[in-house]
């Protein structure tokens, strides 16, 4: 791998770092099964082998039988909020968590799941109060300020990001994926010196490290040599193929490639890897929609939807599947879902539109294309502003 100037990489990467695009793409954190205590009886130990087994619904039905029995235990509670996570279904883990912090307020295990699972479903301001708390108990705990760090990243909070995956890194100066989303803070943070130096110790550390390739390929890309970006991020997976984001990052350069059969392959590995990948599900079916196959689109959408009920991308292509199956009825709540979420996206409302029109709801139709046509227009109107700004010499 041949390395350009540590400055010049930073300088490429500096110029278009969606972060919260990629906040939680850095890390993959998983809940914290609960220490062993006393044998709980024989569904505690068939809810334990099934979790241990990742057969998820089945550990679920197990611990639910062994709370009936001992529902004051925090660490079964935990256990059954893992299940329960892991199965997608996020507030009904989280009613686990809160009934075992009322038991044990400060038990760090309950805090750290329940941040955890508020992460996992990109809920970072949800999860910041019980990471806050966490690291009140255990003020040394590296994953409570770097999973800090990035909800703040997420959110866009980009320094208060920086310094806590500063402090995160201090505590684990040896973590090339901590160092990793560190650089990728200070970059969004125009914290430039501090950048360089991260990226400068994951290149001492392990220059030919999934790390150190990924940001190699993130400067290719920024800099639109997307071929090169392509052989990093095959190299980042060849150095650690279960590096997370790597399948979706690969993904989306042989999207703009053109390169339609690759980055469905690599989609697909995405959310193998990571079941809960929404933005790796939601471009699979988008694949299926483009053939004109939205019934095979439907469950890709489904899954980004419960697994992410935030996305508003989720809500939209399942909207626009169930259109195009001649579902009005069905694709409304789905569609209005996404214009709530994203009230400014000007496809939204147009496929919002399409849908009252269906229903025969000509004033509603009516109102929406309006909506969309008004949205695409401010945007032609911003992005003009822009360009015509953008000269040096401009006064």
């Amino acid at each position: 791998m041949r390395l350009p100037a540590v400055s010049i990489v930073l300088l490429a990467l500096a110029c278009a770092l969606p972060a919260a695009a990629q906040a939680s793409r850095a890390v993959a954190p998983h809940p914290t099964p609960a220490p062993p205590g006393p044998s709980l009886g024989p569904d505690a130990a068939a809810g334990s082998a099934a979790l241990a087994r990742k057969d998820y619904p089945a550990a679920a039905a197990a611990f639910r039988r062994a709370l009936r029995s001992h529902p004051r235990v925090v660490g079964l509670l935990n256990d059954y909020g893992i299940a329960l996570d892991r199965e997608g279904k996020t507030d009904a883990a989280l009613a686990q968590y809160h009934r075992a912090l009322v038991l044990a307020p400060n038990d760090p295990f309950t805090l750290r799941n329940a941040a955890i699972c508020e992460f996992r479903a990109h809920r970072y301001a949800a999860a910041l109060p019980y990471l806050r708390r966490l690291r009140a108990v255990r003020p040394k705990d590296y994953q409570a300020q770097a999973l800090i760090g990035m909800s703040r990243l997420a959110l866009g909070q980009n320094a208060a990001a920086a310094r806590a995956l500063s402090r995160a890194a201090a505590l684990r100066p040896q973590d090339l994926r901590l160092l990793y989303t560190l650089a990728r803070a200070d970059i969004a943070a125009k914290q430039m010196h501090a950048a360089i130096g991260a990226f400068a110790r994951i290149m001492h550390l392990a220059p030919q490290s999934a790390e150190a390739h990924t940001l190699m390929g993130l400067a290719a890309e920024r800099t639109f040599h997307l071929r090169q970006a392509a052989k990093e991020f095959t190299a980042a997976l060849r150095a650690n193929p279960r590096f997370p984001g790597g399948h979706r990052r690969l993904a989306l350069v042989y999207a703009k490639l053109n390169q339609n059969a690759a980055a469905e392959m690599e989609f697909a590995a995405a959310v193998r890897q990571s079941p809960n990948d929404a933005v790796s599900a939601c471009f699979l079916g988008e694949i299926d929609v483009r053939r004109g196959q939205p019934r095979a689109a439907l469950p890709w959408f489904q899954r980004a939807a419960r697994f992410a009920p935030h996305y508003a991308l989720a809500w939209a292509g399942l909207g626009e599947a169930r259109l195009d199956l001649r579902h009005p009825h069905a694709a409304l709540p789905a569609l209005r879902r996404a214009v709530q979420l994203d009230p400014q996206n000007a496809r939204d409302h147009y496929l919002l539109g399409r849908a009252y029109a269906a229903l025969g709801q000509t004033a509603a139709a009516r109102r929406e294309m309006h909506r969309s046509a008004a949205i695409q227009a401010a945007q032609r109107a911003a992005y003009t502003k822009k360009l015509n700004g953008s000269s040096p010499h401009r006064r």
